[in-house]
């Protein structure tokens, strides 16, 4: 099946996920997968001036809601996504491939879809099962950073020092001080008028979580537990899942935005793939729409000498 062909809008937030190859439980969370992952995600955040406004991290997959108002979210996930890979798959053992395939990004339409999503995002670990309350998930949420509204510091640990020099000569573990330089992780805060205040936030937020513990509550007698997800190993490769849903286009809870959306998005395919042949057959003037990423191109086999 090909991969859809990408609109990215700077101005719309996008509902990202990234899943590790064959579900495996690469992510699984730990004191140091944790620490790891933190740092890489404040730093991507940094370093690339996207708005991040809420994210999970479970055991098999990343979902973030997340803005980049310089047009770079591809920038920003290649970054994330591949020091992820290289860190964490380093303190895993994991040596083949990390990710399953590449991310996907839907764009969220409106207010109310938004929430949805956030809600999603705020419901995992409690929604499959694993844990009973929200706040009992043992990996990276984005629940106690909306809550108080503060930063929170992490780890970014820059290896190339580690094999460099006298440092070679020294055996120091690879989370060692050493190699740490500090980023701080703040969320950014929702573009919501009636979540703007505080107390606003915290009041839905409890709202939110009490709602999904109670849902979760009718549908699993037992749960894993925090213990169980510890004991989890990240080579493990879950049974397959028995119903996968298709990809939407985009979250929106207002048909007519909905319509408006594909009408927009089939006229962008096709000024998008007139452009590509133009750009693939060596023209390099055809104009791309906004928001589309130029398809690669290897060099021509021709040569151009060199001046003496």
């Amino acid at each position: 099946m090909a991969r859809p062909i990408r609109m990215l809008n700077a101005a719309e937030i996008f509902f990202v996920t990234v899943r590790c190859y064959q579900r495996r439980y690469l992510l699984r969370p730990s004191t140091d997968t944790n620490e790891l992952l933190g740092g890489v995600l404040a730093r991507a955040v940094r370093l690339h001036g996207v708005e991040l406004f809420a994210f999970s991290i479970i055991s098999n997959h990343i979902h973030l809601l997340v803005r980049a108002p310089r047009g770079n979210l591809p920038r920003f996930m290649q970054y994330l996504a591949t020091n992820v890979s290289k860190k964490v798959g380093r303190l895993v053992r994991w040596g083949g491939s990390f990710w399953g395939r590449r991310y996907a990004a839907e764009p969220i339409l409106d207010e109310t879809a938004l929430l949805g999503r956030l809600r999603y995002v705020l419901s995992h670990g409690v929604k499959e099962g694993l844990v009973r309350r929200c706040r009992d998930w043992p990996g990276l949420s984005c629940l106690p950073l909306l809550l108080d509204g503060q930063p929170r510091s992490f780890r970014w640990f820059d290896w190339s020092r580690r094999s460099s020099g006298n440092a070679r000569r020294i055996r120091r573990p690879l989370l060692d001080d050493h190699w740490a330089e500090y980023e701080e992780l703040q969320l950014t805060p929702l573009p919501c008028p009636g979540l703007r205040d505080r107390e606003a936030l915290q009041r839905f937020l409890r709202r939110t979580v009490k709602a999904i513990e109670e849902q979760a509550s009718r549908e699993f007698r037992t749960v894993l537990g925090k213990s169980g997800v510890l004991r989890l190993r990240p080579h493990t490769r879950p049974p397959p899942a028995l119903k996968r849903k298709p990809r939407p286009p985009c979250h929106t809870s207002n048909p007519e935005l909905l319509s408006g959306f594909r009408e927009r998005y089939r006229s962008f395919v096709d000024e998008y793939r007139k452009a590509s042949i133009r750009w693939r057959s060596g023209d390099h003037t055809a104009v791309f729409p906004e928001g589309a990423i130029k398809p690669f191109v290897w060099p021509s086999s021709t040569a151009v000498p060199l001046a003496a």
